[in-house]
């Protein structure tokens, strides 16, 4: 099974990010499910989603889980019984999941050029990159993308605007970190943002300034 890439960003925290390879079948042999995860999987009419699923489920056993260690709340947000938090992704080929002592949050996407379609929806007007070619504005506006992803997970609060309420500073696309800002109702959150790439997919990951 292909573990892709482990990582330790921060000492109460691990990274494991799963390359989807194999079948469903393979995928599900040897995989204990609980009854409503089965039931979920199921569900799926997407191979693409069951294998992104199954895949999540091998990320959690290389980070010492089982199926029925994780659970959901009521909206949506994954928890692990065990008290530490954890975060979950999934795009195309690969999957991954962040666990720590801390709230984090991680999200990994396709280098695809269909982002800038949609960039006036996610970039303000301090974030919009300015540089000469599409290559260039397709690396900056993933990792944009990637970066109030994880924060949106992380923080998790209705209503809350990509444009409106999340700022990310101090970035350039080749750096590998920034600052991240949440500002709803009149509070103001800080995040350390960081940024990786890897067969044309960026992985962005985050957890709150201030956490030790």
């Amino acid at each position: 099974m292909p573990l892709f890439k482990t990582i330790t960003p921060w000492p109460d925290t691990q990274i494991f990010i799963w390359k989807i390879e194999e079948s469903r079948e393979i995928m599900e042999n040897g995989m204990d499910l609980t009854t409503q995860s089965r039931n979920r999987l199921e569900s799926m009419k997407s191979l693409v989603h069951q294998c992104g699923f199954l895949s999540i489920r091998w990320a959690l056993k290389a980070a010492g889980y089982v199926d029925a260690d994780l659970f959901y709340d009521t909206q949506g947000k994954p928890h692990l019984t065990d008290g530490r938090y954890i975060s979950i992704t999934h795009a195309h080929a690969f999957s991954g999941i962040i666990v720590s002592d801390q709230p984090v949050g991680i999200d990994i996407e396709a280098q695809r050029h269909k982002i800038i379609r949609i960039a006036h929806k996610f970039v303000n007007a301090q974030e919009w990159p300015c540089h000469p070619t599409i290559e260039d504005q397709v690396t900056a506006l993933i990792k944009l993308w990637t970066a109030k992803e994880s924060m949106y997970k992380l923080v998790s609060q209705t209503g809350l605007s990509f444009l409106n309420h999340m700022q990310v500073m101090n970035f350039s696309p080749t750096n590998t970190q920034a600052l991240g800002r949440v500002a709803q109702q009149e509070e103001s959150r800080q995040f350390d943002l960081r940024f990786f790439d890897f067969e044309g997919h960026t992985c962005g990951y985050t957890r709150e300034l201030g956490a030790t």
